[in-house]
């Protein structure tokens, strides 16, 4: 289950401080429709092997599960998050309204936020084979692309019609899907027609294992593969899925599941901005941070106290202190404490006063060497920005040639930068990113700007003058911690954070589930953040010993020449030792000196003696322990400083008459 990545605000972030408007963050939802295709070949089992890793499921059971395991995953990390799963291809025809108009289309999941009884349904089909069989049925003539993609616009338009994301999955191992120039046509326009409403389609084609799938002959032409807006941009985010072939060893769910996840969750925007190259040269671009730590999201608040539990409505009133009666909100004033006293203003003018640096912008002020950043001038995480034709028409072209031109000059910007309204604005440097791909040529990262946030003099602080002498490795130790970090290296020597999910986040998610699900509670999280001992030790268990036994030696070397006080003594201290040779006595708890003499060192204080000592005024003069000692043995509490000590050993010397 792969993290959820939101850059909305946190909620303890002061609303009075920023003025966000969280009706902003409410719209941005994400409506995600799953289109399986079901035929013959789709519904093909890959043959039987005696590989365990090998595929089990046909194409269109692994989407199916796919869907199953990304619905689970939504409906804890992303509850206001739609997503439908519609069939098409199937002999029923089936939208839920009794609809027919769309043949061969059949609504198995609609599109709404899924609930657990959506989630149970899905999980029984994928699991009886009965049950899917009757709904799994490949009409003879198949389904028209074109009916698929106007039965998909139709959806978002009545059940998603104010989202600002609506995507469309479609998982298909036909590469040419229609059977006239007429019906190719027909299906670009529909294409078309969801672009204009704002969904973008993504493709998850599968290849038969007698023919590979060539996107060339027919989704070339359906899905486009650069902005709509600009199409001749040089610079967009590559398209290409990873192609999955059954019967291979890895099975195609996984391949599946990799890279639906990759497209699940949006990307949301932190911020729009524009960036300002000269005075009058404006482009709109968009800001994002990619990776972030999530914590467990509490979504709304449930009052268990009726019948059946029911979501909270909250609402807050601010009540004067004298009469209890309600204040309106433009009666409210902020005020500032200076001086003792406090100073009042108006809505207006904190307005005025925190909007006196200017609109929102990132502006460039020079450039300089990239060098000439040291690697610690970072105060707060980088955010990756993006071209974006929104609100400028040919943002991605200047920005790709701002870009380029950076990477060839080995150039950084810098930029004044001040992300919202009511922000205080701070300096960053704008570092130029490449394009990075993976061994099947997928884009990992897309080309773009690190805007990196740098600190003022105020920020920076001098490191301490070490008073001793550092130590220093030798070459020896080197070589051989050399060995160990080679035999310790990660796969293909990257660390990939999307590999290691975060294990508290993941197990609460898991107990969520199976509370919603029914389901019977796991036993033990799956972390995968916990090192493999055993491989470690394998691996350089006999290289880590050896270090370790040269370390010794070298540490002992070098410790002795260099810290010569830190040795053994080999004088006698006079000033510990008696002169008259005698062993000093044994360090006991200070205690009343007429009681040592009588009692003993070993033997507690009655109370008698206790009040005789405060009798005499030298109560304070016990030390913490013999007090603490004295009220733990009847009973009182042993908290507190000293003076909280003796008054409680006072107060029970009253109590008792003594």
């Amino acid at each position: 289950m792969a993290d959820a990545h939101d850059n909305r605000p946190g909620e303890d972030e002061e609303e009075e401080e920023e003025e966000i408007d969280d009706s902003a963050y409410k719209t941005m939802k994400d409506a995600v429709l799953f289109a399986i295709h079901v035929s013959p070949t789709m519904l093909e089992c890959p043959p039987k092997t005696e590989d365990r890793k090998a595929d089990r499921d046909s194409p269109t059971s692994a989407a199916l599960k796919c869907a199953y395991q990304l619905m689970q995953q939504r409906i804890i990390s992303n509850p206001n998050d739609m997503m439908g799963i519609l069939l098409f291809g199937t002999e029923k025809t089936d939208l839920k309204d009794g609809d027919s108009t769309f043949q061969h289309c059949y609504l198995l999941a609609d599109l709404d936020v899924p609930s657990a009884q959506d989630v149970k349904r899905l999980r029984d089909l994928v699991e009886n084979d009965e049950e899917a069989e009757q709904i799994l049925k490949p009409a003879k003539d198949g389904a028209s692309i074109a009916t698929v993609l106007f039965c998909a616009n139709q959806i978002f338009t009545t059940k998603a019609p104010n989202f600002s994301s609506r995507r469309l999955f479609l998982v298909t191992d036909d590469d040419y899907p229609v059977k006239v120039r007429a019906d190719k046509d027909t299906a670009v326009t529909r294409a078309r027609d969801l672009y204009d409403l704002g969904c973008t389609i993504d493709l998850f084609p599968i290849s038969r294992p007698d023919q590979s799938f060539d996107r060339s002959r027919f989704y070339d032409d359906l899905i486009y593969p650069t902005s709509p807006s600009d199409p001749d941009a040089p610079v967009t985010v590559a398209s290409t899925t990873k192609v999955a072939t059954s019967g291979e060893g890895i099975t195609l769910l996984k391949q599946l599941l990799s890279s639906i996840n990759s497209k699940a969750t949006p990307r949301r925007a932190l911020f729009s901005l524009p960036l300002e190259l000269s005075p009058d040269l404006r482009i709109s671009v968009k800001g994002y941070i990619l990776i972030k730590r999530q914590e467990h999201g509490k979504s709304c608040y449930v009052w268990v106290g009726g019948d059946k539990p029911q979501i909270v409505t909250s609402s807050t009133s601010h009540m004067a202190d004298d009469t209890a009666r309600v204040i309106e909100k433009t009666e409210l004033r902020k005020a500032y404490k200076f001086g003792g006293d406090a100073i009042t203003f108006t809505p207006e003018e904190i307005t005025k006063i925190r909007q006196a640096f200017g609109d929102p912008v990132i502006r460039i002020i020079g450039f300089k060497p990239i060098s000439a950043l040291p690697i610690w001038a970072n105060t707060n995480k980088a955010t990756f920005i993006y071209p974006s034709e929104v609100d400028f028409i040919g943002s991605t072209r200047v920005f790709s040639a701002l870009q380029q031109k950076l990477i060839k000059s080995q150039k950084m910007g810098l930029v004044w930068f001040i992300a919202r309204r009511n922000a205080a604005p701070i300096l960053a440097a704008l570092i130029p990113a490449e394009e990075k791909t993976n061994e099947d040529g997928e884009q990992s990262m897309a080309p773009g700007l690190w805007l990196v946030p740098l600190p003022f003099a105020d920020d920076i602080r001098q490191f301490p003058e070490s008073a001793e002498k550092p130590l220093k490795t030798t070459d020896e130790l080197t070589d051989k911690m050399r060995v160990i970090i080679e035999q310790l290296q990660l796969p293909k020597g990257v660390y990939d954070p999307s590999r290691y999910p975060n294990p508290d986040l993941q197990w609460f998610y898991r107990i969520l589930q199976a509370m919603a699900l029914e389901e019977e509670l796991p036993d033990q999280p799956d972390d995968k953040t916990i090192p493999r001992f055993k491989q470690i030790e394998k691996r350089c268990g006999e290289y880590i010993q050896a270090y370790g036994k040269k370390f010794e030696a070298v540490y002992a070397q070098v410790a002795k020449s260099t810290f010569p006080h830190r040795g053994k003594a080999t004088g006698k201290r006079v000033s510990v030792e008696p002169e008259d040779g005698e062993k000093p006595k044994s360090k006991r708890v200070k205690k009343e000196p007429n009681v040592k003499e009588e009692e003993g060192d070993d033997e507690d204080i009655t109370d008698e003696q206790m009040a005789s000592i405060n009798n005499k005024g030298q109560i304070s003069k016990q030390t913490v322990a013999v007090l603490k000692v004295f009220l733990a043995q009847r009973g009182e509490t042993t908290s507190g400083k000293k003076m909280d000590l003796v008054e409680r050993t006072q107060q029970y010397l009253e109590s008792k008459g003594l």
